[in-house]
């Protein structure tokens, strides 16, 4: 059974509504060059983030936005439990929901990162941050990373239909109008090739492992096993089992009530692979090759994320 997470519902309410009053044009506010949506993040926030201090066991998983993070979120989580459980790591006094923060770093008040300080390890930590924008102690901490990445082409398909659904993002009357917006630079989080092509610099550093969103999906218990063996968790054959039951997109969307409230209706839509087919014309499939190829051709995330097989028509 899933435990409420009150705090993280309320900021997700607080947000919703304080953008439900606001213009389009006013939803999104730039820092260093990136678009961020103003009720979940601000340039105070921002450099507050920089004082914060990472610990060479955190858990932090970085992916761009529709990439598939909130569904590894729930594996990573499930994955601390258990290491919590059989290292007794966690003192029966520690108050869960006092102690609770808003998983993703860039996403909070400016005292979060003070707060965060008297998280117990390990603590899991979500980013939709590019490398260059992250605190700098996560990589002189050597901090471990998961790096998820999906096929740009659901990516973009996926994030279409979220944008209509909460009122944090700009919408779009059309998905021709989104299109152009994903290909010229106007997302919030910034583009999706540029976020590839800057993650692509740390895809052989030893401390970061890359996972794509469609290896999961073929193969959910390996996938789970290697994730556990990169942060140093084991696990049995019945913990994996569990991790694995706990985070099909069929128990997530069950629980989402619970676990997200009533964003959770947004978030869990379809969790497919190849959605993009029922969107994209043949000009937008040669647009996007074309970026593709430009940005990612050759390099080591690009061929991890096996192009021709989940984005050629």
């Amino acid at each position: 059974m899933e435990k409420p997470r009150k705090k993280f519902m309320d900021i997700i309410d607080k947000a919703l509504a304080a953008a439900s009053k606001m213009d389009r044009d006013e939803l999104l506010f730039s820092y260093k060059g990136v678009l961020y949506p103003v009720t979940f993040c601000s340039l105070e926030t921002f450099r507050a983030m920089e004082s914060f201090e990472a610990r060479s066991d955190d858990i932090i998983l970085a992916g761009y936005p529709k990439s598939g993070t909130n569904w590894l979120g729930q594996i990573l989580n499930d994955l601390s439990a258990i290491y919590d459980k059989k290292t007794q790591n966690k003192q029966n006094t520690v108050d869960d929901e006092e102690l609770e923060e808003f998983p993703y770093l860039e996403i909070g008040d400016t005292e979060k990162y003070e707060r965060m300080k008297k998280l117990p390890s390990r603590r899991v930590i979500i980013t939709h941050l590019r490398p260059e924008n992250l605190p700098r102690s996560i990589f002189k901490n050597k901090a471990k990373i998961l790096l998820l990445i999906r096929n740009p082409k659901d990516v973009a398909t996926s994030f279409y239909y979220f944008t209509s659904g909460v009122s944090s993002l700009p919408s779009y009357e059309t998905w021709d109008d989104f299109f152009v917006a994903f290909m010229t630079n106007k997302m919030a989080w910034g583009s999706y090739f540029q976020y590839l092509s800057e993650w692509n610099k740390y895809a052989d550093a030893e401390n970061v492992m890359t996972i794509t969103y469609e290896e999961l999906k073929e193969n959910r218990v390996l996938g789970v096993k290697n994730i556990a063996a990169f942060f140093g968790i084991s696990l049995t054959e019945t913990e994996v089992q569990s991790v694995v039951e706990r985070s099909s997109f069929q128990s997530m969307k069950k629980n989402s009530q619970k676990t997200h409230g009533a964003f959770g209706e947004v978030l869990f839509r379809k969790g497919n692979v190849s959605d993009w087919k029922n969107l994209f014309s043949e000009d937008q499939n040669e647009k996007m090759d074309k970026a593709f190829e430009e940005h990612m051709g050759g390099t080591k995330l690009g061929k991890k994320l096996k192009y021709e097989v989940y984005c050629k028509a």
